[in-house]
């Protein structure tokens, strides 16, 4: 719960804000069975223009991954920012918690907005969705971009120090931090110069307004996409045109 005074809701104001000064709307979208997808989309489509569709990672809804790159973009795409499942508005009373049925869920969004081909560029757990989204429709995607996005990882790169984190658990402490300490960690990871105040209680802000919702959920969103996972099951894409491919770990 946020608040009175909450630094984070009113980032998040500012966000949309921003959003909606870059010729976007906000949308909710009910898929049936359960689903529902929030999504921002262009207030007047361009039909001359390409569709780019912008999938957010597990550290943040879909505002706060992209607000710095959506007005750039809107130039020259048509752009679609969905919150995922879990994200934002878009929840879902399914028990599915794979990227495979995030990817599924997407391509129904953008089937019921009108969407029929598409460019995706995916972030991090963002990434994992999309390349399921190239896997699984790939007649309906022309190019895909991932970003720090390991697609390639092993259920067993944890244990052998690839990572920060040595475990599953120790990674859902920090990409959903629940103490002040663990927003610094998930900083000092994700920033190539982070700051060097944080002060607790904008952090506990942040974890009341952005990380206690569907926390069980997103847990077991992390859990899925880690277990049993091998390289050799990776589908290989087959229609999709990887122009640019930024892959880290």
């Amino acid at each position: 719960m946020a608040r009175c005074c909450s630094f984070t809701a009113t980032r998040d104001q500012c966000l949309r804000f921003s959003f909606s000064r870059s010729g976007l709307k906000s949308t909710v979208t009910d898929l049936g069975g359960g689903t529902v997808m929030h999504c921002w989309v262009p207030r007047r489509p361009k039909p001359a223009r390409p569709d780019l569709v912008l999938l957010h990672g597990i550290g943040a809804n879909a505002m706060w991954q992209w607000n710095d790159f959506v007005s750039p973009l809107a130039a020259r795409f048509n752009v679609y920012v969905p919150d995922l499942l879990f994200f934002g508005d878009s929840y879902t009373t399914r028990p599915e918690r794979s990227e495979e049925f995030q990817a599924q869920c997407v391509v129904a969004l953008m089937e019921a907005i009108g969407v029929k081909r598409m460019n995706v560029v995916g972030m991090s757990y963002g990434g994992f969705v999309a390349y399921s989204v190239a896997v699984q429709f790939g007649e309906r995607v022309d190019k895909l971009v991932l970003i720090c996005a390991g697609v390639c990882l092993e259920d067993k790169d944890m244990e052998e120090g690839m990572f920060r984190v040595r475990s599953v658990d120790e990674a859902v402490s920090v990409l959903l931090p629940q103490q002040p300490e663990k927003v610094r960690d998930l900083v000092r990871i994700s920033f190539h110069r982070p700051p060097k105040r944080m002060p607790n209680c904008f952090l506990q802000d942040f974890i009341d307004v952005m990380c206690t919702e569907y926390l069980q959920e997103r847990i077991e969103l992390i859990v899925a996409l880690h277990k049993d996972r091998k390289l050799s099951n990776l589908p290989k894409l087959a229609k999709v045109h990887a122009s640019h491919l930024s892959r880290c770990p």
